[in-house]
């Protein structure tokens, strides 16, 4: 069973752990009080939390949209989420000239799922010692991600998480296959991204759209299955978010959800168990 120790808390091992914030650094204040509330959930209900923003989106629909702050602007609001809260942060990383220092800030390296295939990102990420999380691509099955772990392992590290956000069905479309969330066990721990899987990729022209509806009903077909953590992008007020807003969760619904999941994940572990 696969293990990832954090400086903060320790990922997997049979217990269940989320990953969750904006989309984008919005602001320095809206940041802090979305990390705020990933602190007092997990808290509440005593799981492994690694709080996520990205300091810029590069692979936005359009150009005019909102990219974030920037690497350095974004990687000081990062730091004082892990000061003020004593939460691991991570964040993407999108070119190989970003990662070191990166890595200075971040307590997992994730890689977007357009770049899951990028060698020279992979193992540059995967050199720092730093866990690292690889979106699976929109266009890759779930036996492709064996390629993506051995590119991480070449470098020594085994650090290694997958994570699931839909696979391309036809135009504007995602659709998610549980059974990769089965099959990517065997290349480290599974993370099921249950907001990104509803996205609809540029589905309102300029932007893409999301049905945020099916957030819940994916997330617990997930955990049934098995997954290590879900990934939640959350907002404080989805419709105004500068970026993913159609498939972003508030703030209160990321505290009701994880109460019906952690259920959810206590009833499938004492099934498994000897």
């Amino acid at each position: 069973m696969h293990t990832i120790q954090l400086p903060q808390c320790s990922l997997g091992g049979g217990d269940l752990f989320f990953i969750a914030g904006p989309c984008v650094i919005e602001s320095a204040a809206a940041t802090l009080t979305a990390a705020a509330t990933v602190k007092k959930v997990a808290d509440e209900y005593g799981l492994p939390a690694i709080f996520k923003s990205s300091y810029d989106k590069a692979n936005r629909t359009s150009h005019t949209s909102y990219r974030g702050p920037g690497l350095q602007e974004g990687l000081q609001v990062l730091q004082e989420v892990r000061q003020q809260y004593g939460l691991p942060v991570t964040a993407d990383v999108h070119g190989v000239e970003e990662v070191a220092a990166a890595a200075e800030v971040l307590d997992i390296i994730q890689i977007p799922a357009f770049l899951c295939r990028q060698t020279d990102l992979l193992l540059e990420a995967a050199a720092t010692g730093k866990p690292v999380n690889v979106k699976k691509g929109q266009f890759l099955s779930a036996t492709d991600m064996a390629h993506v772990a051995a590119k991480i392992q070449a470098r020594g590290n085994q650090q290694i998480i997958l994570t699931e956000r839909g696979t391309t069905f036809g135009y504007h479309n995602l659709v998610v296959d549980m059974r990769s969330l089965q099959i990517m066990r065997q290349y480290g721990l599974v993370v099921f991204d249950a907001t990104h899987s509803v996205q609809l990729p540029g589905g309102a022209g300029q932007c893409s759209s999301g049905e945020r509806g099916f957030v819940g009903t994916l997330a617990r077909a997930a955990v049934a299955a098995g997954v290590d953590g879900i990934f939640l992008e959350i907002h404080e007020n989805p419709d105004c978010a500068l970026c993913d807003g159609p498939n972003s969760i508030g703030f209160d619904e990321l505290e009701r959800l994880l109460g019906v999941l952690l259920k959810i994940h206590r009833a499938v572990k004492w099934q498994d168990s000897p």
